[in-house]
């Protein structure tokens, strides 16, 4: 077995190869050739965490394994990340472990990379304002990944924290980029060309009159039941994509416009992996506002977790033990 410290991983597996390989992967599962497996997503009942692990397979790469890890909201005065995880990666000729590899950084560069082709796919092409709401970490791997579809000359970011906000500047400069900070969240969903919400809520955070005619929204933060980002009002009038459609109406953030009747399951125009694949339109005019919905699945982790194993070998890079 080779094991894949978190060190390894962020050297690597970059920004564009992760866009290439989560890109790769949603075009196998609306082809059929891949597909995760039900969801298990828990409160433990200690530390306040909460626990999930998420499987699938890919019989045309062939990649078979499972990622588990959470939240863990203490973590921080630990000195470790909030956000815990590793992947378990298998033979699947043999059913066999062979690779464990740490996916806390993989995870926030598989989340990116999950935005930026929903953007580039949905955008519009001369989309040139990125709007963040929620400053944390994820933001940043949100930002570079953008970067890579779309021409961004401003960003323009609103977060609780004043000191996510500026740290979250600080890089957005250091890129060469005008950085706004926001006052209030209005003032981010009225000026982008691409929003994006990145953020742990439970609470709608963007209203449906604040959004303007022709915003692509990437929809990040809702992967547990109760979380929300928007008002279900802003989820109903969008052209809506996904990446699967039954985690979309369960932990997504289109469960609260399901659950109040304002979407069914035939409100989608697609999942992102069938506009990839050139099996469904994407955005059909410059006015829609189109939204999709990242809830995150395991064949995002499980790509990038191959990659990053893939690399570690040609490169002599991890280490290696009997099992």
């Amino acid at each position: 077995m080779i094991v894949i410290s978190e060190h390894d991983a962020r050297t690597l597996v970059g920004v564009q190869d992760a866009i290439e390989a989560v890109e790769r992967s949603f075009a196998a599962m609306a082809r059929g050739q891949a597909r995760n497996y039900p969801v298990v997503r828990e409160v433990v009942g200690y530390q306040d965490a909460v626990f999930g692990v998420k499987t699938g397979a890919d019989t045309a790469a062939p990649i078979l394994g499972l990622k588990a890890g959470g939240y863990w909201p203490h973590n921080m005065g630990k000195g470790l990340g909030n956000h815990q995880s590793s992947t378990l990666l298998f033979d699947p000729a043999t059913g066999r472990a062979n690779a464990l590899v740490s996916a806390n950084y993989l995870t926030g560069v598989r989340t990116g990379a999950a935005s930026a082709i929903a953007s580039k796919y949905l955008s519009r092409p001369e989309s040139s304002v990125l709007g963040i709401i929620g400053a944390g970490v994820q933001s940043q791997h949100q930002l570079r990944a953008t970067l890579a579809v779309r021409p961004i000359r401003t960003v323009c970011a609103w977060d609780p924290s004043p000191e996510n906000l500026a740290a979250f500047g600080r890089i957005a400069q250091e890129l060469g980029l005008e950085f706004i900070a926001a006052a209030d969240r209005r003032a981010v969903a009225a000026a982008a060309d691409i929003l994006i919400t990145v953020t742990p809520s439970q609470q709608p955070l963007v209203d449906k009159a604040w959004v303007r005619p022709g915003t692509h929204i990437s929809a990040m933060g809702a992967d547990t039941q109760g979380k929300q980002e928007l008002d279900p009002l802003l989820v109903a009038a969008s052209v809506l994509f996904v990446d699967e459609a039954a985690q979309a109406i369960t932990i997504g953030e289109c469960q609260h416009a399901y659950g109040a009747g304002l979407i069914t399951a035939e409100s989608f125009r697609g999942s992102i992996g069938q506009v990839v694949a050139g099996l469904c339109d994407g955005r059909r005019t410059a006015g829609e506002i189109t939204l999709f919905d990242g809830t995150g699945v395991a064949l995002q982790d499980l790509v990038v977790a191959d990659l990053a194993v893939r690399m570690a070998l040609q490169k002599g890079v991890g280490s290696h033990f009997e099992y």
